[in-house]
């Protein structure tokens, strides 16, 4: 990935998975309904911190909190800037 930013300390950088857009039953879901997505794919991280090295690593799947991180737009894409923490699993 091309992206031009490195997130400090314990931060990662994530690219949240598309929003679904039909139910497991085939209904289209729109727009204004869409669950915000909570897997995502980490595409930077930091150096983590003296204390604390980050267990995460770039192209890991992760899941995360409903309202965990920060909301970015990077060329013209959305991404989530969070601390490690807020992340629940590896998947």
């Amino acid at each position: 990935m091309g992206l031009n930013i490195k997130p400090l300390a314990d931060r990662v950088l994530v690219e949240p998975a598309p929003a679904e857009t039909k139910t497991a039953s085939g209904l289209i879901i729109p727009d204004n309904a869409k669950e915000k997505p909570q897997k995502g794919t980490i595409v930077a991280i930091g150096n983590g911190t003296k204390d604390e090295p980050l267990t995460v690593k770039v192209g890991d799947t992760v899941l995360y909190g409903k309202y965990g991180g920060t909301e970015l737009k990077l060329e013209g894409k959305d991404y989530l800037m969070m601390r490690e923490s807020d992340i629940m699993a590896i998947v």
